[in-house]
């Protein structure tokens, strides 16, 4: 009975629940724990594990340059940057309002790490996220106007519900490639959220 019970649970995919199985069962037989008890922690082990590899798999997807989290961010470095502001950007209230955040900053003092930071807890929570530098989104959005598929592009970019775009003003970007990046902005604006890092500030984005 045991091995038919552990064959129709692999049936059903619970692949993860075989080896605490025994103890549940010893549980339900000896310590007079009820069946429907046992078979919702069962289940809740499941539900848990799916929903982690599912967060696994969309952190990988996003393209995050690496893994980093808000609590390895070390503020005692750079002073400026609001704590409790950033953890309350970690709750990620401003994706269901579809605000923005900007990141600005000279190189080296975290900019990338927050923004990585708030894009993997986002992901975590299953928004889909992308995570890209402004040198290659506009390098991709230049292709696709080339190649006459420019809409179905920005159409692309405009579904994530958190697009990180890194590094805007770290390398020039010329009239077409302005005119593209402010296309893809303004048809996210007020739908999705988007996080840019700059150490640029707006006058000289041009």
């Amino acid at each position: 009975m045991y091995a038919k019970l552990v064959n129709n649970l692999d049936e059903l995919g619970f692949t993860d629940v075989e080896p605490f199985l025994s103890d549940y069962l010893n549980k339900v037989s000896k310590e007079g724990v009820g069946i429907q008890d046992a078979l919702i922690n069962i289940t809740d082990r499941e539900i848990n594990l799916r929903n982690k590899r599912a967060a696994q798999i969309q952190i990988t997807v996003s393209h995050f340059p690496y893994e980093r989290t808000i609590d390895d961010y070390d503020y005692t470095f750079q002073p400026s940057v609001n704590k409790a502001e950033i953890k309350d950007l970690a709750t990620l209230r401003f994706l269901e309002h579809a605000e923005n955040i900007l990141f600005f900053g000279t190189p080296g003092t975290g900019k990338t790490h927050l923004a990585t930071a708030l894009g993997i807890e986002a992901a975590k929570h299953r928004y889909i996220t992308y995570f890209i530098t402004c040198h290659d989104l506009i390098q991709t959005l230049r292709k696709a106007y080339d190649e006459n598929r420019l809409e179905a592009r920005l159409k692309h970019f405009s579904k994530y519900k958190l697009l990180i775009i890194d590094e805007i003003g770290y390398l020039p970007i010329d009239k077409t490639g302005a005119n593209l990046f402010f296309q893809l902005i303004a048809k996210r604006y007020e739908h999705t959220s988007t996080i840019i890092t700059t150490n640029q500030p707006f006058s000289k984005w041009g």
